[in-house]
C-alpha cells in the first residue's frame, strides 16, 4: 500500500507541472481565447436565430406583402395589353410616352430571355382602368420607332394548355425519320460495325 501511495503524489506532480506548462505557453492561451470568443459569438447567433424565428412566429400576415390571388391576376390581364414586334433598344418609358394618350398606365413590362438578357420584343402595358384598353387596341398596327406594332388584348394563361388547346401530355404525332425497312423493325441506335452485315 505505500508503494501506491507514494506513486499517487509524484504523479500529480507531474500532472500540474503540464498544466503549469501549458498555461505558460502564449500558443495555448492564444487558442483558448479564440476558442472562448467563438463559443461568445455562436452564443450570440443562438440568441439572433431563436429571437429571428419568435419575430416571424409572432408576425400577423396583414404586415407582409399578399401574394397575388388568380383573381387579381385576372382583373390586371383584363386592364392590360399585349404589344408585339417592339424594338430590342425600346424603353419602358417610350411605351408608356406612346400609349399615353390611352389613359393612366400602372406598369410597362418589356420581357427579356432569361439567359442572354436581350429583350424578345414584346412587352406589355397595365393600365388603370379596363376602359383604357379599348383605346389602346385602336393603336394596332401604329409605328413606334419605324416599326408597325401589333396591339391585343393580354391573355390570361392556363397552366398546362396551349395555343392549340390541347392540356399537357398530348400526342404530338408526326414521323420522326429514319428507314424503317428490314425484318428486323427500326433500331435507331444500333451499333455499326466494319463491313457488310446482316443490319443487326
Amino acid at each position: 500500500m505505500a508503494d501506491t501511495e507514494a506513486t499517487n503524489p509524484t504523479n500529480d506532480a507531474a500532472e500540474n507541472a503540464i498544466d503549469n506548462a501549458e498555461e505558460d505557453d502564449p500558443e495555448i492561451l492564444l487558442m483558448k481565447q479564440r476558442v472562448e470568443e467563438m463559443e461568445r459569438e455562436a452564443n450570440k447567433l443562438r440568441e439572433l436565430q431563436a429571437a429571428a424565428e419568435k419575430a416571424e412566429r409572432s408576425t400577423p400576415t396583414g404586415d407582409q406583402v399578399p401574394m397575388e390571388t388568380e383573381e387579381d391576376k385576372a382583373a390586371a390581364d383584363s386592364r392590360s395589353i399585349y404589344v408585339g414586334n417592339v424594338d430590342y433598344s425600346a424603353t419602358p418609358e417610350e411605351i408608356q410616352q406612346h400609349f399615353q394618350a390611352c389613359g393612366t398606365i400602372n406598369r410597362v413590362t418589356i420581357l427579356c430571355d432569361k439567359f442572354t438578357g436581350h429583350p424578345k420584343g414584346y412587352a406589355y402595358v397595365e393600365f388603370a382602368e379596363p376602359e383604357f384598353v379599348d383605346a389602346a387596341l385602336a393603336m394596332d398596327n401604329s409605328l413606334f420607332r419605324g416599326r408597325l406594332i401589333k396591339v391585343t388584348p393580354k391573355r390570361t394563361n392556363i397552366p398546362g394548355f396551349n395555343a392549340r388547346g390541347r392540356g399537357r401530355g398530348g400526342y404530338r404525332g408526326g414521323y420522326r425519320g429514319g428507314y424503317r425497312g428490314g425484318s428486323f423493325g427500326y433500331t435507331p441506335y444500333r451499333a455499326r460495325g466494319r463491313g457488310r452485315g446482316r443490319g443487326f
